[in-house]
């Protein structure tokens, strides 16, 4: 008897919330998760690295080449056993940057696993990519640069197009002839969330059924590494499992991770047509801007209250819906303390009962592709019931110690007479910010 009032009122507090969503935007089309891929530091594929993820695991290794000894940087996390060469013709491979392939990749899964294979012209056309980049790859310029010392003919005819920043997303718009929307953002480490928040909104407003939404990167080079070091940006700890530690007190710079995350999302009726998996629902999605600092996030958190109000607000929600944030937070001094701060701010009593968590103790921080990874980690937190750790985690400043950071040991979803929804925080340099506002999905 219990569990059936316990149902009944869970489904009525689901339907009042989809009903408050609806009638806030009346002419909106609802969006699905139909598909996820992963290419990331903990994993080539979404089992393993969700399963690593929630397990407490770390892939942050030691970097030993040479070219790194002379740099206070010593850790990253970088793509293990991926086997370019047997997944790309030696043509792909000549026209293709490294973070393209990884895209390609992550794409493939996640076409597989929504069912997605259209086969006729209007399917295609109503077919849209919003993959995005962070940063181009310091090793394919310096390399070509080297190149161009030794004679003209040396530079690759392909070298501007492997550069440019939309290239994952062309290449995945020409691979599988997609021609809806082709669409790229690089917005620092904001990027995969706002390339996901963009598609969302085509979809919303109709100029497409589907959408591949994602990012990619493939940032891990000598050059990348001295550039984020000048900026005191990345930890020099000597132990890499301890190298990542979002909300610790002891953090000292984020690790650099690589690798990319591609999600298909779908308008609901045409999944529901079809009959695909829905893994999970895009409720909402909020942008704002810093106005403040190159780096550093504005000191009063005002541009992260912002973000995740309009997200909320986009969504029909308000703060005591939420059950579960996923942080940005990179394991930066200052980073991590005003987003918490600005999460206390906003949720006030509310925070007695969230929970928050960064995944990046685990993969590292993947730049212009965290967000998105991060957005599929929190599809299957949602669809599994599962909080996933902040690993590394011990202790914080006082004047956060009272949130719940989910320390190094996955939670189950708590309270389920609430309908399950959650917020991911992606934040970047400039000053840019995106939130996603990501829920079960009620029929």
């Amino acid at each position: 008897m219990f569990y059936k009032i316990l149902f009944s009122a869970r489904k009525s507090f689901s339907k009042n919330l989809i009903h408050n969503y609806s009638s806030q935007n009346v002419q909106r089309r609802r969006v699905v998760v139909t598909g996820l891929g992963i290419i990331s530091p903990l994993g080539n594929n979404v089992s393993t690295s969700w399963k690593k993820l929630i397990s407490g695991e770390c892939a942050i290794q030691r970097l030993h080449e040479k070219e790194y000894i002379k740099l206070p940087c010593h850790v990253a996390a970088r793509l293990s056993d991926i086997e370019l060469h047997s997944m790309f013709s030696k043509s792909d491979m000549k026209s293709m940057s490294i973070s393209t392939m990884y895209a390609i990749a992550a794409t493939e899964e996640a076409l597989k696993t929504s069912n997605w294979y259209p086969n006729n012209e209007v399917d295609k056309q109503r077919t849209g990519v919003a993959v995005g980049m962070g940063m181009i790859d310091f090793t394919d310029v310096c390399d070509t640069y080297e190149a161009l010392k030794l004679g003209y003919n040396r530079v690759s005819p392909f070298f501007v197009p492997r550069i440019l920043s939309n290239m994952a997303a062309g290449q995945i718009s020409i691979r599988y002839g997609f021609q809806g929307p082709n669409h790229s953002v690089s917005t620092a480490c904001a990027t995969g969330a706002h390339s996901i928040g963009d598609a969302f909104r085509f979809i919303c407003h109709g100029d497409a059924e589907v959408m591949i939404a994602g990012a990619t990167e493939a940032c891990i080079n000598p050059l990348s590494i001295a550039g984020f070091c000048r900026l005191r940006a990345l930890s020099t700890s000597k132990n890499p499992k301890l190298a990542s530690r979002p909300f610790d007190k002891s953090r000292d710079g984020f690790v650099m991770g690589e690798g990319s995350a591609i999600l298909v999302l779908e308008e609901l009726h045409h999944a529901k047509q079809r009959n695909a998996n829905i893994l999970a629902e895009i409720l909402g999605y909020g942008v704002s801007g810093d106005a403040s600092h190159l780096t550093a996030p504005r000191e009063d958190g005002n541009g992260a209250v912002l973000v995740m109000s309009r997200a909320m607000s986009d969504a029909g929600i308000k703060p005591k819906d939420v059950t579960y944030i996923n942080a940005h937070a990179t394991s930066t001094p200052i980073g991590d303390i005003i987003e918490a701060k600005s999460i206390k701010k906003l949720f006030k009593h509310h925070c007695k009962t969230l929970k928050i968590s960064s995944s990046k103790g685990a993969h590292g921080h993947l730049l212009g592709s965290a967000g998105n990874l991060e957005v599929a980690f929190t599809v299957m937190a949602i669809k599994d019931k599962i909080i996933p750790p902040t690993i590394g985690f011990d202790t914080t400043e006082d004047e956060i110690a009272d949130l719940n950071f989910v320390p190094n040991e996955a939670l189950n979803w708590p309270d389920e007479s609430k309908m399950r929804i959650a917020l991911k925080n992606s934040f970047g340099f400039g000053g840019t910010n995106a939130c996603i506002c990501i829920s079960e999905y009620i029929p």
